[in-house]
């Protein structure tokens, strides 16, 4: 298997999704958030990045793409109802974080740049 092969396109992609979320979960520690959990896989979706700053549970979605601009249209609106339904698993099962304010925000990497933090980048009732 050469070099272009699906399969050695699909590693090199899962290992820059890898290391995107490693970048954005730096990124949010030099922010000041503290990362609560990483790759949070429930029954009914899987979070990126769960990370507390203050009063605010910041709910990470990470998308990693040739550039910002298809990252950005790459969480779609299934993808943002499994994400919200993941979240409120995850609130049901620590209650200690009910009383924080939840907030949906996005990550955007693109190869040789910074990640583009978006706060708040979509509602759970949107």
């Amino acid at each position: 298997m050469g070099a272009s092969s699906p399969r050695a396109r699909r590693r090199r992609a899962w290992l820059f999704g890898r290391w995107s979320e490693m970048a954005c979960a730096v990124m949010l520690r030099l922010k000041g958030y503290r990362i609560l959990a990483r790759r949070l896989r429930t029954p009914v979706g899987e979070i990126d990045i769960l990370a507390r700053r203050g009063r605010v549970l910041a709910v990470v979605e990470v998308k990693a793409r040739p550039n910002r601009r298809d990252a950005r249209f790459a969480i779609g609106d299934r993808q943002r109802r499994r994400i919200v339904s993941a979240a409120d698993w995850f609130l049901a099962s620590r209650p200690d974080c009910a009383d924080l304010e939840i907030r949906f925000d996005a990550m955007l990497v693109a190869p040789w740049k910074l990640p583009e933090h978006l706060e708040d980048a979509w509602r759970s009732d949107d």
